[in-house]
């Protein structure tokens, strides 16, 4: 069974930055795509981002531009670097990972944008 541990999650201020990291318990390589998705209270489950195994990138529209998803293969992490954040309802954050027609979940980070 694959695990998927995020972190980086806290409370950060509107307009402000915050780095998740998601550390995978084999090598990243062995998936054909990692991403990203938050959800919050009473609400859908969204995607965030993608990244495939030869490091192509997708961006949910609300992300584009602000948040930037990335990999250190070395580390079998995946990172999404969050910027200029929103004042919102706190979501979790949920790195996820496939391969072929199976689909992996970690346990979520907090992230809570605040003043």
């Amino acid at each position: 069974q694959v695990q998927l541990v995020e972190s980086g999650g806290g409370l950060v201020q509107p307009g402000g930055s915050l780095t998740l990291s998601c550390a995978a318990s084999e090598n990243i390589f062995n998936f054909n795509d990692m991403g990203w998705y938050r959800q919050a209270p009473g609400k859908e489950r969204e995607l965030v981002a993608t990244i495939n195994v030869g490091g192509i990138t997708a961006y949910a529209d609300f992300a584009k531009g602000r948040f930037t998803i990335s990999r250190d293969n070395a580390k079998n992490t995946v990172y999404l670097q969050m910027g200029s954040l929103k004042p919102e309802a706190p979501a979790v954050y949920l790195c996820t990972a496939r391969i072929l027609s199976r689909t992996y979940w970690g346990q979520g980070t907090q992230v809570t944008v605040s003043s």
